[in-house]
């Protein structure tokens, strides 16, 4: 999910990753037809004494309604990350 030069959102289906430091989402194509775009968003929180984050919930959106989730957590200052998971 991330902006190509120009802040365009890329045009193939990629993974993505934003953290804040506590909390962390995952971005992952599901299904990628030409009528249809759907991503899987997975949310895990991070716990000190764990070395993986534990996974809280998992929904699927559409292309549409996962970029704008993306755009209002970057704008909340979350950072993408490198996956944690």
């Amino acid at each position: 999910m991330r902006a190509a030069a120009g802040r365009r959102p890329p045009l193939t289906p990629k993974e993505g990753w934003l953290s804040d430091g506590r909390q962390v989402l995952r971005f992952r194509p599901t299904r990628w037809e030409r009528e249809v775009h759907q991503l899987e968003i997975t949310t895990g929180e991070l716990l000190p004494d764990q070395e993986i984050p534990l996974l809280k919930r998992r929904e699927e959106l559409s292309r549409k309604e996962a970029l704008k989730l993306w755009d209002e957590k970057r704008k909340a200052g979350w950072t993408p990350c490198s996956p944690q998971w």
